[in-house]
């Protein structure tokens, strides 16, 4: 079994709760039909993602226009999503 280091395993461990947490938070506010909520939530959930953006680029500049472009296609998306209408019920007196 290869050495494990305590602090590294914590990371992994808070950084993957943070990001599912934020990824439930975003996925109720496409669920409400709240587009800035959506849109907000899904670029921090880039932001928690930004390692794999960095280990790729090498630089963390990357990061900014990753969140960006999240923030701008949740919001364009939920712009185009069709509220369900309401069925008419009886009318109660």
């Amino acid at each position: 079994m290869p050495h494990l280091n305590p602090l590294l395993a914590l990371g992994v461990l808070v950084s993957t709760a943070a990001t599912d947490a934020v990824y439930v938070l975003f996925n109720a506010a496409v669920s409400s039909r709240r587009r800035v909520p959506a849109a907000t939530w899904s670029s921090i959930w880039y932001i928690l993602s930004a390692f794999a953006v960095i280990s790729y680029t090498r630089h963390w500049i990357y990061v900014l226009f990753a969140a960006l472009g999240s923030w701008i296609g949740a919001y364009v998306s939920m712009t185009f999503l069709t509220r369900p209408k309401e069925i008419p019920g009886p009318k109660v007196s």
